[in-house]
């Protein structure tokens, strides 16, 4: 799928990888539609692109999802392509892991992730072609203490994102999966539960720039391949 002059739909493009995604896509040429709670953020950064749509939508809410595709079509007539980086950490051990907290972890990082792909899904069968690119994480490399609710759910949107690349293969349809490693982004500052355990894991660490991955996403939804990483070879990726 080429960016230049496709419809991309960003989740979580209020700031960090989402943000950064969206000034990469309208630089090379897209138009792109800004989704995030956030809604002073998205429009703002939706007026310093050339045509750029900030949409308000908690992904978690079917209505608005439903509302977002519209917003789209409405504006351009079409969805070319769906990022869905939208999400949330959280950092407990099993014993400790709130039920609660699990539970809105798995609805926005995976029930949200299917939502959105099913809002846009007709649209691009209509079109015979469409790219989407499902954000997981780098925690997925690795069996660390006091991830586990967070790798479930990121492990999950990978097993679904490749289930649904091969229910959809033949359409023109395709499904990649993103996977960064840390990144400085607002992530930890806006985790769910167990921030201070989640800084002390990583502090020392290096974090790639947003920009870094951004160029990565739109890398995948060029070439349509069903994986990519940024996780060092030390971890068990490919960089």
């Amino acid at each position: 799928m080429k960016i230049k002059d496709s419809v991309v739909i960003i989740t979580g493009a209020s700031s960090g990888i989402g943000a950064a995604t969206a000034r990469a896509a309208s630089a090379a040429g897209a138009r792109v539609v800004l989704a995030a709670r956030r809604e002073d953020r998205v429009r703002e950064l939706a007026d310093q692109l050339d045509r750029a749509l900030g949409v308000r939508c908690d992904v978690t809410d079917p209505a608005q999802v439903a509302a977002l595709g519209q917003a789209t079509l409405d504006a351009f007539g079409r969805v070319d392509v769906l990022i869905n980086n939208a999400g949330q950490g959280v950092q407990a051990g099993v014993e400790q892991l709130s039920l609660d907290d699990f539970r809105g972890i798995l609805e926005l990082n995976l029930v949200a992730p299917l939502s959105t792909m099913q809002a846009v899904l007709p649209v691009m069968r209509l079109q015979g072609s469409g790219a989407i690119v499902n954000v997981s994480s780098g925690t997925t490399f690795a069996d660390v203490p006091g991830t586990g609710g967070y790798v479930a759910s990121k492990i999950a949107l990978e097993r679904l994102s490749a289930v649904a690349r091969n229910e959809l293969e033949g359409t023109g349809i395709v499904v990649s999966t993103m996977i960064p490693f840390a990144t400085s982004t607002e992530f930890l500052s806006s985790i769910r539960a167990g921030r201070a355990d989640a800084e002390t894991m990583t502090a020392g660490a290096v974090f790639d720039e947003p920009e870094r991955v951004a160029e990565a996403i739109l890398e995948l939804v060029e070439s349509g391949e069903p994986q990519l990483d940024l996780v060092p070879s030390a971890y068990g990726g490919t960089r």
